[in-house]
């Protein structure tokens, strides 16, 4: 890769939106804030683009990517909506929620971000700035997120200069990303399916639908159906161990709810994901509380039991793929 000679920093006033704007539209790479975490946004009909995106982050090309755009009526220029898919766009849209859906026939997403696939992932994110982005470029952007590949995710724009300094042009600094957690993926191919829980509740989305989602495959042909779902990812280098009942010393530690595990005062350090037991206070909070864990210089870091349902879900799928993929 060729990169940058500088990796600029701005704010989000309307010059820096307009300059984002004019790097996408020259092919380049721009990292912003959505209301889940950070993404790495490219020109979603760009090949090249994408291909240096894919090379800054690491990923594997076979993994798809999120096209995100502005309202269920761009949504609807790339991909065929059946009335499940319709009911979601209404419920959640603009929000954490992609959908899997057919593409549309002259859908732009180039086949580089679409890994070759017949469908394309679709989201309209609520964060204003990723709005003002999406407005001025007036055209699709994929976005993962704004890490190295099986790196843990970035909710702040520290987060992506850590990773990604020297390798991308541009990071739209819009503070500390709300949700924290990415996107639940939903495929309306026939029967609903959870590819991925994330910013919205399972239970949110089959309220919405009025029956519940089915489960999916892993793979599709050998590669992963949706984005975010091969099993070793969001991956600090430090080692994992989950659903801790003590801490030896010399261990880091992953707190949640108002009672510490045995050993706590024994940790290297300790981090509390929710003291008071929230889940959607421990979901925003996950990957920044990884990433400081993880530069803590602890053997391992260990994790207290999170709770499964609502957000937690979606928490525990995370830690399970960033324990695959830490450093044994």
């Amino acid at each position: 890769m060729t990169a940058p000679p500088a990796t600029r920093l701005l704010g989000t006033d309307a010059a820096a939106i307009e300059a984002a704007a004019h790097c996408l539209a020259a092919g380049g790479l721009v990292a912003f804030p959505t209301e889940t975490v950070y993404g790495l946004g490219a020109d979603a009909a760009d090949d090249r683009a994408i291909a240096r995106l894919y090379e800054a982050k690491g990923r594997p090309a076979f993994n798809p990517l999120i096209a995100h755009v502005t309202d269920g009526a761009a949504a609807r220029a790339l991909a065929r909506f059946d009335a499940d898919a319709a009911r979601l766009a209404a419920a959640f849209w603009p929000g954490p929620l992609t959908l899997v859906l057919p593409k549309e026939a002259g859908c732009p997403v180039a086949e580089l971000a679409t890994a070759g696939l017949d469908t394309v992932a679709v989201r309209v994110p609520r964060h204003a700035v990723a709005q003002n982005i999406l407005a001025a470029f007036g055209k699709p952007i994929v976005a993962p997120s704004a890490n190295r590949s099986g790196h843990v995710s970035p909710t702040s724009a520290a987060h992506v200069l850590a990773d990604l300094r020297g390798r991308i042009d541009l990071i739209i600094d819009g503070g500390t990303a709300p949700v924290g957690i990415e996107s639940s993926i939903v495929a309306c191919l026939g029967e609903p399916t959870l590819l991925r829980p994330g910013g919205v509740p399972r239970e949110a989305i089959e309220r919405a639908l009025g029956h519940p989602l089915a489960e999916p495959p892993r793979v599709v042909d050998g590669a992963p159906a949706a984005p975010g779902m091969l099993a070793a990812h969001y991956a600090p280098r430090t080692p994992l161990r989950l659903d801790v009942a003590g801490v030896a010393p010399g261990e880091a530690l992953l707190a949640f709810g108002p009672e510490l595990t045995a050993g706590a005062d024994q940790a290297a350090r300790v981090l509390n994901l929710s003291p008071r037991g929230d889940l959607v206070e421990a979901a925003a909070n996950l990957f920044a509380h990884l990433r400081s864990l993880d530069g803590a210089g602890a053997a391992r870091i260990v994790v207290m039991p999170v709770p499964r349902s609502g957000l937690g879900e979606a928490i525990n799928d995370r830690l399970q793929r960033a324990r695959r993929g830490a450093t044994p």
